[in-house]
């Protein structure tokens, strides 16, 4: 598996980046778009890396965020065929205190979206699994964010994330967006080879809670890549216990 990250919130290579996340992934024969940021930088990357958006078999999004899928529009616009799977929950309204943070709902009818709700392959060796069939082992941390049902704000449980996983040479490969459901429910779940995404910790700055969680981790043999909501600052912590943590920012490419 080859996979291009077209951005994430840092840059070591002098293109341009955003909060948000996007990653051009080439596993199972397969050339998949996950996620596209919150602008139309995902797609000018991908042409500075010499990636040709338009070939794109299939778009994931991973879940309803601005930040992952901002960008959607964008790639209807340079992808003339690929069907986008999202969950059903998708484009229900998600905010951050008064901030609304959810998908432009004028796209919601698109014909190429494709909305799924249970595990679901979409290629040879390729599957999506709802954040639904998680289950709440280890308990998640207070992420503030709230969901719009029945006309009013809950807070947000998540039904609308979903993980890709790719299994070739047999090795099981997981990418995650954001890892809402919590990085260790996840990690022990699918117990993958490697692990690719967020650990939304960047709110955490209690370090018993972050050596907890880094210790969890570093239980499995799975070697992880993060990016994006785990945090700079609590990366470097991390990585202080963990043997197998990295962090890749736009522009890099991992052969795993």
């Amino acid at each position: 598996m080859k996979v291009t990250v077209l951005n994430e919130n840092t840059s070591r290579m002098r293109l341009p980046c955003e909060h948000g996340l996007s990653l051009y992934i080439e596993a199972c024969g397969v050339n998949i778009l996950f996620d596209m940021g919150q602008t139309d930088i995902f797609a000018r990357n991908a042409t500075s890396l010499g990636v040709d958006l338009s070939k794109a078999d299939i778009a994931v999004l991973s879940h309803g965020h601005y930040d992952h899928g901002g960008g959607l529009e964008a790639f209807f616009a340079l992808n003339s065929h690929a069907p986008v799977y999202m969950n059903g929950c998708a484009f229900e309204p998600h905010f951050n205190g008064e901030k609304y943070i959810g998908l432009d709902k004028s796209l919601k009818d698109n014909a190429r979206i494709r909305f799924i709700n249970q595990v679901t392959q979409i290629g040879e060796g390729l599957t999506l699994h709802p954040a639904g069939m998680i289950p709440d082992v280890f308990a998640l941390p207070c992420s503030g964010l709230t969901a719009q049902k029945s006309g009013r704000l809950i807070p947000d449980d998540f039904a609308h994330e979903q993980y890709l996983l790719a299994e070739e040479n047999g090795r099981r490969i997981l990418i995650s967006g954001c890892s809402h459901k919590g990085i260790v429910n996840i990690a022990d779940y699918f117990r993958p080879d490697a692990l690719v995404g967020g650990f939304h910790m960047s709110n955490i700055t209690d370090e018993a809670a972050l050596e907890d969680c880094a210790k969890h981790l570093d239980y499995y043999s799975t070697v992880y890549y993060t990016c994006h909501c785990t945090g700079t600052q609590q990366y470097r912590f991390m990585a202080s216990i963990m043997k197998n943590l990295h962090y890749i920012s736009t522009g890099e490419i991992i052969i795993l």
